[in-house]
């Protein structure tokens, strides 16, 4: 089975090594495609017979940069990975052992120290669960960051850290692995309603579940990721416009089960993982409440 690892990137100083790192440490047949978009790697990437390019002469955006690297992708399993991680060793093929179905996995995320390139020793657990953010909090009409998020769920780490594979509600994005048949039922992601970067993990996550998949995360194999901040500053720029955009049409969209792919609606999902950090505690109230606020 290949896994084809897909690598958008924009502006990213620890490419080469994130590109090394999954070369050097899979363990099955793989190939690596990367999307350089709207640039070149400085330094630039080693060559190896593994190593695919994609460069895009103008800027376009992160999603539709993993829509043109599955386009090329000729393998049976996809794994997007943000251009600033390491990986386990054998990532690939635990996560195909494990992968079932219509079903999106998610490894094990450490946090990167990229200067070092190794796991951040902060004293801090690594990061297993999320959960989808209730997307009408106080101010959310002026807000822009207010609406569905995959919010670190601590508390559920905790209570649920014995599990190995465990069902997962959402998910922060930086990694996510799934079958190719997976991807052409969900895929590819929607440029024109979310724009060029918002809100990646919400659709896929959102269309998983309420299509009648899952999202696990597995905790037998892991990655690490910068959290870029000041320190590093963003690759891909998005304006306010667009992610206002992107996370109004996330909130009417789901919340709204306008989705007609769906086989479940989004307070089933709700219910599935309640009680739900954020959520109120009668959910009938809260979508109705929600629905005279979007119509």
């Amino acid at each position: 089975m290949k896994v084809s690892v897909l690598i958008p990137s924009r502006n990213e100083r620890f490419l080469p090594q994130t590109v090394a790192d999954v070369l050097r440490n899979a363990r099955g047949d793989v190939e690596v495609i990367v999307v350089l978009d709207g640039y070149w790697s400085d330094p630039p990437l080693a060559e190896d017979p593994r190593l695919h390019v994609i460069h895009k002469g103008k800027a376009q955006g992160m999603r539709p940069g993993i829509n043109s690297a599955v386009a090329l992708a000729k393998g049976d399993y996809l794994l997007k990975l943000d251009g600033h991680c390491m990986v386990a060793e054998g990532f690939d093929v635990q996560l195909a052992k494990d992968c079932e179905g219509d079903e999106v996995m998610i490894p094990r995320r450490h946090r990167l120290d990229a200067e070092r390139w190794c796991i951040a020793d902060d004293g801090r657990p690594p990061i297993d669960y999320h959960y989808l953010s209730y997307p009408f909090a106080e101010g959310w009409e002026t807000n822009v960051t207010t609406g569905l998020h995959g919010t670190e769920w601590r508390a559920r780490a905790e209570t649920r850290k014995e599990a190995i594979l465990d069902d997962e509600m959402s998910s922060q994005g930086s990694c996510w692995f799934m079958s190719r048949a997976h991807w052409e039922r969900i895929g590819p992601l929607d440029v024109a309603n979310y724009g060029t970067f918002v809100q990646e993990f919400q659709e896929i996550g959102c269309k998983t579940w309420l299509g009648g998949g899952r999202v696990r995360v597995n905790k037998g194999t892991w990655y690490a990721h910068l959290h870029k901040g000041k320190q590093h500053g963003r690759g891909y720029t998005i304006s306010v416009n667009d992610h206002r955009r992107g996370v109004e049409f996330t909130r009417r969209h789901w919340m709204l089960d306008e989705w007609t792919g769906r086989k479940h609606d989004l307070k089933w999902l709700v219910e599935k993982f309640s009680p739900v950090p954020t959520w109120p505690t009668d959910l009938d109230e809260a979508f109705a409440r929600a629905r005279a606020a979007l119509r």
